[in-house]
């Protein structure tokens, strides 16, 4: 047999779904297991939503659409980030997609290849790294630390710029650690990015999922509509994960070449995906922001409840729905070997902080998309395991 293609080599994965199996299997052998490790809403998708997708199925709009999308669900998008974000795009600006994620990929194939460098947060989304690599590009991880409440070094992001720079990728608020960039932070990179000429792609997925101050765009800062990719969804929000509904807002020299890659791909986004899509948009049902509480809520029992574990200490995140614990003081090992012990000894997955990149080292995530009972149930479950394991004498 011939071999595979070299690029597949340069293609990474989510751990999350690879604990999740383990978790299941686990729970195949009788096991309860408390799932922390992924990250979506454990509510159902409002019923309004959901009510004008299956009209739309009944309608029978089960056919093609444009590539692009529909042209009514682009103009509730551009009018969304306009009105949410003070954002300018134009309605065809708008590229919907079976999900977030094909956005991130179809940005990264137009823009980054052999000889670019892109540069991207670390710890983050596992993907960003991937698909820099499988697109030829030299991913370089900008560290976020804790010390600094995990928001990134300005000036280390300056020396990291070099004349090779074509992408940076921003996420706010942001997965793993949950935080948030400020508005002078923002503004500064964007100083950065027109000054390096450098494209900005901004991973917007968790933009309604703040708890303090307010989300900021760095597409509304000068110049920089003309250079900024702005990636948001429905799966997080609404959830909506299943029903795969993601978009972009790009600008307008990349509106074509995205749009073929779309065409390429997927040919387009499901028609009653779409419409649901809509409802979602105009009619913001009053469970969004009754899920928006229940985060709180959840937050702030979690973290109270880990920051009481002895060896644990966990700052509160500004928004999305997981906390980032710092577990090295618990003495049991590095990140890996922590999570993996809590899922087979306590019952709780939960994912590596180096799952998103080397310098998550020494932390977990623990995603807070689960009920109340469940996650004290968890609390209390880790807070058991590390007592028993700090006792139990290492065999030599």
């Amino acid at each position: 047999m011939r071999p595979l293609a070299r690029r597949m080599g340069r293609l990474g994965t989510e751990t999350a779904f690879e604990v999740l199996a383990r978790a299941r299997a686990l729970e195949a052998q009788g096991r309860h297991v408390v799932h922390l490790e992924i990250g979506e809403p454990d509510f159902d998708t409002p019923k309004p939503i959901a009510a004008a997708g299956v009209a739309a199925i009944e309608r029978g709009e089960t056919h093609y659409t444009p590539s692009a999308g529909v042209p009514e669900l682009r103009e509730a998008i551009a009018a969304h980030l306009k009105r949410t974000r003070g954002l300018g795009y134009d309605a065809s600006q708008v590229i919907v997609a079976p999900g977030a994620k094909p956005i991130m990929f179809y940005a990264i194939l137009a823009l980054v290849e052999g000889g670019d460098e892109a540069i991207y947060p670390d710890p983050g989304f596992p993907i960003y790294a991937s698909m820099i690599g499988f697109a030829g590009g030299t991913p370089v991880p900008l560290p976020l630390r804790e010390e600094n409440d995990f928001a990134p070094d300005l000036d280390e992001l300056r020396r990291m710029v070099t004349p090779k720079t074509k992408l940076i990728i921003l996420n706010s608020p942001h997965n793993p650690t949950g935080g948030a960039l400020s508005q002078e932070a923002v503004r500064e990179i964007a100083r950065i990015a027109r000054g390096n000429d450098i494209w900005v792609l901004s991973d917007e997925i968790y933009a309604d999922l703040l708890y303090e101050g307010r989300h900021v765009t760095i597409g509304r800062e000068d110049g920089m509509l003309e250079r900024t990719i702005v990636l948001d969804g429905f799966s997080k929000t609404f959830a909506m994960t299943g029903w795969r509904l993601g978009y972009g807002a790009f600008p307008k020299p990349l509106v074509d070449p995205v749009t073929k890659l779309v065409t390429n791909s997927v040919s387009c986004t499901a028609t009653f995906t779409q419409r649901a899509g809509i409802a979602a948009l105009t009619r913001r049902p009053p469970e969004v922001d009754a899920m928006v509480a229940a985060f709180r809520t959840r937050r702030d029992v979690v973290v109270a409840g880990l920051n009481e574990i002895e060896g644990i200490s966990c700052r509160r995140p500004s928004g999305a729905f997981y906390v980032f614990p710092n577990v090295t003081k618990l003495g049991l090992g590095n990140a890996a070997t922590v999570a993996s012990r809590l899922l087979n000894e306590a019952g709780v997955a939960c994912l590596a902080g180096t799952a998103f990149g080397a310098a998550g080292e020494g932390h977990l995530r623990l995603s807070y998309a689960n009920s109340l009972e469940n996650l004290q149930l968890a609390v209390q479950r880790m807070r058991e395991w590390v007592r028993s394991a700090r006792s139990t004498p290492v065999r030599s």
